[in-house]
């Protein structure tokens, strides 16, 4: 329709300007733009863009490195610390066994100690017990022999004033008296 109606005009001898279909010298204008365009973006404009574009890549890809390489110093020293973990963990369990070591040793030789005191107190008990036994023996002896004494003269009825004879009877009465418990005790 409208093509037939663009014909039409023609044919008449009028001429109306077309929208739709342009004039030579605009397209010439639009391309000598479009080519000056074309060559400004190509000469100022695509050199910047590739440049930043090279910049991004090669901060892209030495971030990345940079990340490898402490990704790789990280490993490092993670495996160092847990080296260094490993051996401070098997110092401290020899540190504790050596303790465990220690302390046993230290009990015994206390126990060792106490028993040793507790022998020589025992020692020393039964020696002063033997010691106040032998007194207590001789001091009965003495009183036994001069009640002995007293008695024989009360008995007999002399008096047995005499030092030397009352030692002689009363070590006999205690002869006497110890044979007596030896025959005792032998029995039994």
């Amino acid at each position: 329709m409208i093509s037939t109606a663009l014909i039409h005009a023609a044919e008449d001898g009028e001429y109306t300007a077309n929208p739709l279909i342009p004039h030579p010298w605009e397209m010439a204008a639009a391309f000598i733009g479009f080519f000056v365009l074309l060559f400004v973006v190509i000469k100022f404009v695509v050199p910047k863009f590739e440049a930043t574009y090279q910049a991004r890549v090669a901060a892209i890809e030495g971030g990345i490195n940079e990340a490898e390489e402490a990704k790789a110093e990280a490993e490092a020293l993670k495996s160092e610390y847990e080296k260094n973990l490993a051996d401070s963990r098997a110092e401290a369990s020899s540190i504790r066994e050596e303790a465990r070591t220690e302390a046993a040793q230290i009990v015994a030789e206390a126990q060792e100690k106490a028993s040793a005191e507790a022998a020589r107190i025992r020692e020393q008990a039964h020696a002063q017990i033997e010691a106040e036994r032998a007194a207590a023996a001789a001091s009965l002896k003495a009183d036994v022999g001069s009640l002995a004494t007293k008695l024989a003269g009360q008995i007999v009825g002399e008096a047995l004033e005499d030092d030397a004879r009352s030692q002689r009877v009363v070590d006999r009465f205690l002869a006497d008296l110890d044979a007596e418990q030896n025959k005792a005790g032998a029995a039994q």
